[in-house]
Parts: structure tokens; C-alpha cells; sequence
């Protein structure tokens, strides 16, 4: 499976790695210890089985749109099928719009059914992952607010890149201008 993502600007990577800093340091799911050179904030977009040409294409086109101004909006948590712990993205115009690009680019030459409902537009709910785990409920009752700091407030999208999640490559895909 490949992955779409989009990277974060540097202070926001920051902010994301102290965030998993301190739920690490507190014992809690984080993405902290994950110990691959791959392992960077994003924002996922879509996955689909591979890239192929015309996918590329359409990613291309929609990495033309880069960098993105963003907001966080504040902490998410999600139960599904593993919890997460995240902080959410306002889905203004340009950030749906950006996203819809992408999935109309994936899904334009992938086959039915291979890709993730979730990343669906009308379905997707735009956050980078702080904490997962498959333990149901890891972050219920905890005082998340009190140990983590706010997210910073303005965000810039920077880039669009792929993770192949069989072989751990990492590729930037650039844009077409």
C-alpha cells in the first residue's frame, strides 16, 4: 500500500514531536516510539495499492498547491478499530479542496473497493496522529490537556510525499508546474 501524505512545516513538526515527547515520558500510546527514520508528523491523506502513472499525474497537480496554511483546532481522539490520539486541522476550503484533489487523483486508477473509506471526502477528518495503540480506550479518562501544550495555532503544509508500507520507502512527490 502507498501512502499520500503531507508534511508539516518545521515549527509544527516540533510542536508534534514535543507532543509525543511528553505522552511517551507518561507512559501513554505515542508516536514517540516509533523508531523508523520515516517516522515524521503528517497529515494522511489517502492510500491506494500503488502509484501509478496517471496517479502520479493527478499528485503532481495537487502538490502544486503547496505550501498550505492551516489551523489546528484542538485534541481528537478516535475508537476505531485502534484508539488514536490526535490533533485536528480546521477543513477550510483550500485544505478540502487540496484533499479532494488527491482522492479524485487515487482513486482515478486504483481498483473498486481498495481504498480506505475513511479517506473519503465527507468522511475524512484531517489530524496528525500524536498516540495509537489497539488497546480500546488508552486515552479515555486521561488528562490529556493537562499534559499536553496547545498546538500551535497556524500550520503550513509544505510538502506531498509517499510511504510504501511494504518496503518503508519514503518519496517526495513533486510538484508539476
Amino acid at each position: 500500500m502507498r501512502t499520500v501524505e503531507l508534511l508539516l512545516d518545521e515549527a509544527a513538526e516540533l510542536a508534534v514531536r514535543e507532543a509525543w515527547r511528553r505522552l511517551a515520558d507518561a507512559g501513554l500510546p505515542s508516536q514517540a516510539r516509533h523508531r523508523s527514520p520515516t517516522n515524521s508528523p503528517h497529515l494522511t491523506l489517502a492510500a491506494c495499492p500503488e502509484l501509478t502513472a496517471p496517479i502520479r499525474w493527478g499528485l503532481a497537480e495537487a502538490a502544486a498547491a503547496l505550501p498550505l496554511p492551516v489551523r489546528f483546532t484542538g485534541v481528537v481522539r478516535f475508537e476505531r478499530p485502534t484508539s488514536v490520539l490526535a490533533w485536528a486541522l480546521d477543513l477550510d476550503s483550500a485544505l478540502a479542496g487540496l484533499h479532494r484533489r488527491v482522492w479524485e487523483a487515487v482513486a482515478s486508477d486504483s481498483p473498486p473497493g481498495s481504498l480506505n473509506p475513511f479517506h473519503e471526502p465527507g468522511r475524512w477528518i484531517p489530524h496528525v496522529t500524536l498516540g495509537r495503540t489497539r488497546r480500546a480506550g488508552a486515552f479515555v479518562d486521561r488528562r490529556i490537556s493537562e499534559l499536553l501544550s496547545t498546538p500551535p495555532p497556524s500550520v503550513r503544509l509544505i510538502a506531498l510525499r509517499s510511504y510504501d508500507t511494504e518496503t518503508g520507502a519514503v518519496e517526495v512527490l513533486e510538484p508539476r508546474l
